[in-house]
């Protein structure tokens, strides 16, 4: 069987390796435009912030070690159309321009996403490496971090404007306090990461941002982007701001372009799938990552939910599916943690905001309590809030918030609402108690034991 994996990031590579491992006969061949592979994007703050220093641990693979493991790594290489009833593609070498034609019996797309570009006047400039106005960037890739480090080294660099409030705006304010530079942080939502978290957890959020230096600019939008060669000014719906340099973070989108025409999808572009990753329109294509949609254990429904952990395992569903293993992806709870300043904050599943628009009818609860006795010599408030089934009581979310690090705790959450626990059930759940740890009745299952 000769099977072509398209794009070769975390979704991509973990697929192709696992074709291998599974069948070593099996023919795989990936297809990339970019030049590196596995580039962990979430770790570019922590690479500009000078956190870590060497940026090649941000790579989970190379192209050298899957062409040992005997896959056909094909880096630089544009596939420019897809003969869908022939089973062709089309590819052009990016370095010599030349095009040729290969041909696979199955076919998983992991295309990965592009950063949104919003209709802003003065966004967008001709003849750029990424086509924004200079002075302008986006952070998702390598080179684009790359491009962005480089920038933070010029002295003239002095003021910085992050536009987009969630993970990644939110990380990249504390990596440019790190370099001592003025930060505006300007989001159109009226509190920041509001898609994962509620008021009750994003105050907290808020206050140590501002405590930090950060000029935070909630519920402003941004209109245009003034300068004639490069960015020298910002203009929102509230005001105008002198800046130097922009972070453009306001959300992806599925990279369609090669298969929107033909395959389902959802209206941002993400390949409707099953849960065996096999499009719902073609039996011989597969989607995976950030280009597909994933069931959601929260919602029941299948949903986009971009994520590296969804990413791999999605991979290695798809892998085991197209070789004929009968294999279910078993659902994603979009699990995810920050830290911000030090305040460390995690959720799964739905907030009740997100919840309430999907139209799932929740009930809440939130408790705020001591990590440990208070008898104990030091102890931090846990801030924590669950999210559930307004008529089963079957758990949808929950979201902690702590000084201190409980953001593993969040796992307990995530297994409850894979699972299909009740908060009843959750309640009476087994963890023990340590005063080292916790309280007898720890927060985790407080939290569950006050609810209505």
């Amino acid at each position: 069987m000769k099977v072509i994996v398209l794009g070769c990031n975390h979704a991509g590579t973990a697929a192709a390796r696992f074709l291998k491992k599974i069948d070593p006969s099996c023919e795989v061949t990936t297809y990339d435009k970019n030049t590196n592979i596995s580039f962990l994007a979430c770790g570019i703050a922590l690479w500009v912030g000078n956190v870590v220093k060497d940026p090649q641990g941000l790579f989970y693979a190379n192209p050298e070690m899957l062409n040992g493991e005997g896959i056909n790594v094909k880096m630089g290489h544009e596939v420019t159309s897809i003969d869908w009833a022939n089973k062709k593609i089309k590819v052009k070498e990016l370095a010599t321009g030349k095009e040729f034609e290969d041909n696979y019996d199955k076919m998983i797309l992991a295309v990965g996403s592009t950063p949104v570009k919003p209709p802003i006047t003065g966004l967008t400039q001709e003849g750029t490496k990424y086509g924004l106005k200079e002075g302008i960037f986006f952070s998702k890739l390598y080179q684009q971090a790359q491009d962005i480090i480089e920038e933070l080294k010029k002295p003239e660099i002095k003021k910085v404007m992050v536009i987009g409030a969630g993970y990644i705006g939110v990380e990249l304010i504390e990596a440019f306090k790190n370099h001592g530079k003025e930060v505006i942080l300007m989001e159109s939502n009226p509190r920041v990461m509001a898609n994962y978290f509620d008021k009750e957890i994003t105050d907290e959020a808020e206050k140590r941002i501002k405590e930090a230096g950060i000029d935070c600019r909630l519920g402003e939008t941004v209109k245009e982007f003034v300068g004639e060669k490069r960015l020298e000014k910002v203009i929102t719906d509230k005001g105008e701001y002198q800046v130097d340099m922009a972070i453009m973070c306001v959300g992806f989108r599925p990279n369609s372009d090669l298969y929107k025409d033909y395959l389902e999808t959802l209206p941002n572009g993400a390949v409707l799938v099953d849960t065996s990753m096999k499009s719902t329109k073609d039996d011989d294509i597969y989607a995976i990552g950030d280009c597909s949609t994933v069931y959601s254990s929260a919602s029941k429904t299948h949903e986009y939910v971009a994520l590296a952990t969804n990413a791999v395992r999605m991979g290695v569903v798809a892998a085991n599916n197209v070789l004929g293993r009968k294999v279910e992806y078993s659902g994603t709870q979009g699990s995810n943690a920050i830290c911000v300043f030090g305040y460390n904050m995690a959720s799964t599943g739905w907030s009740e905001e997100t919840a309430k628009k999907k139209g799932l009818k929740v009930k809440t609860n939130f408790l705020k309590d001591a990590d440990r006795p208070e008898f104990m010599p030091s102890y931090e408030d846990v801030l924590v809030k669950i999210v559930y089934d307004e008529h089963s009581r079957r758990l949808v979310g929950a979201q902690i918030a702590s000084k201190n690090n409980h953001a593993e705790a969040i796992h307990a959450f995530s297994l409850a609402i894979a699972n299909e626990m009740t908060v009843d059930q959750f309640a009476l759940s087994d963890f023990f108690f340590l005063p080292h740890y916790n309280k007898p009745v720890s927060w985790l299952t407080a939290v569950a034991f006050t609810a209505n």
